[in-house]
């Protein structure tokens, strides 16, 4: 796999690394510092344009220093499976600079900390998170929070096409030591017009017999390639189905999938990104469905 593992200097950031000890060796590991200069912002000095890019220039410096002593305290820090190390330093928004280095290296994950995760949890949606979780090119881990060996992972799938992008991922053998996967799937409660008809619940019982055997399936065919797999098939509000699995089980990682570059999963999106992300009790993996 190639990683890409942006850093920003903060707790999660730091905890992101940490992650680093519990995936496979890449086969390029790509350290990334976006540098997010802000231009002066006193009126005054638009009148005095030589003095606003001198101060721009100093302020770049400063923190093209301080952005160099993290990448290599964050090298410092890799696991020594890692695999081999390439650093980069660049200017820009942080989203774009990711992202666009994702797309330059063909990466296969991209590893980061939470950001716009903290008290006002509105946030997310503006975040730099949020936007490379929504447009990054490949499967993107936000870690909030301290980082935990990952030895339980619970997988919620809606339909065939997150679960064969599941599977493909699942296939690249990401993480480094071996997992236990829980693959659920929800069925969004519904009351009948007639509650004590019996054909109705006949029918939804029948439905649930159905998803658990096609997610039991799903569950067989990771266990071919190596994993510790089973299925579960639920009734409920999804958000609050996938935290309540995820508490009780006490995952140390949510595996879920996104459309891509149009945004994220019906999984995630609306009520249930701000459940999910906003509440998420351990990492989020999201891969590409």
């Amino acid at each position: 796999m190639k990683t890409i593992l942006a850093v920003d200097g903060s707790d999660n950031s730091y905890e992101a690394v940490h992650v680093m000890k519990y995936m496979a060796r890449s086969e390029q590991l790509t350290l990334v510092h976006a540098l997010d200069v802000p231009r002066p912002a006193n009126p005054e000095m638009a009148m005095m344009p030589e003095a606003a890019e001198e101060l721009y220039k100093a302020l770049e410096q400063s923190m093209r220093e301080d952005g160099e002593r993290l990448l290599n305290r964050v090298q410092s820090l890799l696991p020594l499976h890692a695999g081999p190390t390439k650093k980069h330093l660049l200017v820009g928004s942080p989203a774009e600079v990711i992202i666009s280095m994702a797309d330059e290296q063909h990466a296969d994950l991209i590893v980061m900390g939470a950001r716009g995760l903290g008290p006002i949890k509105e946030r997310l949606l503006g975040s730099v998170s949020h936007r490379i979780l929504t447009l990054a090119p490949c499967a993107t881990l936000i870690v909030n929070g301290s980082a935990k060996a990952m030895k339980h992972i619970l997988l919620p799938l809606q339909g065939s096409f997150d679960a064969e992008a599941a599977v493909r991922f699942l296939q690249l053998k990401p993480f480094d030591d071996t997992v236990e996967l829980t693959l659920m799937t929800v069925l969004p409660s519904t009351e009948p017009p007639w509650p004590s008809h019996a054909a109705a619940a006949a029918a939804a019982t029948e439905l649930l017999e159905k998803q658990t055997e096609y997610i039991e399936g799903v569950a067989e065919r990771l266990r071919a390639t190596g994993y510790q797999a089973h299925g579960v098939a639920v009734v409920g509000t999804p958000s609050t189905m996938i935290l309540q699995q995820a508490t009780t089980l006490r995952s140390d990682l949510i595996l879920m999938g996104t459309r891509g570059r149009q945004g994220i999963s019906r999984f995630v999106l609306g009520s249930v990104s701000h459940a999910v992300l906003h509440k998420m009790p351990c990492p989020v993996l999201a891969f590409h469905a």
